[in-house]
């Protein structure tokens, strides 16, 4: 197929060992979303939400210069520019954050050089966010003249509090790792050299835990930040009882006793 059939941009998946590893890649523009990217990646997560075998999910862009810049800006014109072509693209780029925010396993967001727009709701949809120095962040709507969605601006206001969310959106201003770090964007600032060891590091410290306790505590975390689709208290209370009633229960308590790794099967 020649180049110019393909829709800009495309989604490199890597599904092992438990791990599914989104990687976001149109580097050419800096690895910015296209409708297709944004269709693509909300379709994928929604396929794989019934897989007991999947233990987590990372996301992460093409190279060092980039995780995401936001929403591909060029397509506007063609794919953003009537109200049925922006309820489309809209609903696209919810699905995919939603998808994000509620998936049964923990999401983690491995962020190197730009975040920008579409690119932080991404990251702020995931559980666990880590960045280099160089991560560059920003939330240029109010730049481009773009209307933001209450889902999206809930996401920022739960993670950041309303005065910093109101920073970000209504100065549009561009922030470092440092920053990000300091006022809980992410977790964990690492730098350019360590960033990859490091961040391997965490993503398989959440694999290597044991499935149900972390399921049950993602459930109560979006239990406590409420809104729509919540779960409920009893369906939380439900998921910790089925942590007690598990293999993996018995089996952490016998590593605990001889001393040893625990080996967790997700039972």
């Amino acid at each position: 197929m020649s180049a110019d059939k393909h829709p800009p941009g495309r989604l490199v998946f890597d599904d092992r060992d438990g791990l599914l590893r989104i990687r976001i890649s149109n580097p050419a523009r800096y690895n910015a979303m296209s409708l297709s990217m944004w269709e693509s990646l909300g379709q994928t997560l929604a396929a794989v939400r019934q897989r007991r075998d999947l233990r987590a999910i990372v996301l992460e862009g093409e190279g060092d210069r980039a995780f995401v810049s936001g929403a591909d800006i060029s397509e506007f014109g063609a794919q953003r520019n009537d109200p049925e072509q922006v309820a489309r693209y809209d609903r696209a780029v919810a699905d995919a954050q939603q998808a994000l925010s509620t998936s049964p396993v923990p999401t983690i967001a491995l962020i190197r050089g730009i975040c920008m727009g579409g690119g932080m709701g991404l990251a702020v949809a995931c559980d666990l966010r880590y960045c280099n120095e160089s991560a560059r962040f920003r939330m240029p709507a109010a730049r481009l003249g773009l209307g933001y969605s209450l889902a999206g601006l809930k996401r920022m206001y739960d993670m950041l509090g309303a005065a910093r969310a109101a920073d970000l959106f209504l100065t549009a201003r561009t922030f470092d790792g440092r920053e990000a770090a300091r006022i809980g964007l992410v977790q964990e600032l690492f730098t350019d050299a360590d960033f990859g060891s490091l961040a391997a590091e965490r993503v398989s410290a959440v694999l290597a835990n044991a499935p149900l306790t972390m399921r049950a505590a993602r459930l109560g975390l979006r239990h406590l930040l409420g809104g729509d689709g919540a779960p409920s208290a009893d369906a939380v209370n439900e998921a910790v009882l089925a942590c007690f009633g598990s293999t993996d229960y018995r089996e952490g308590q016998a590593a605990f006793r001889e001393k040893r790794t625990p080996v967790f099967k997700g039972q």
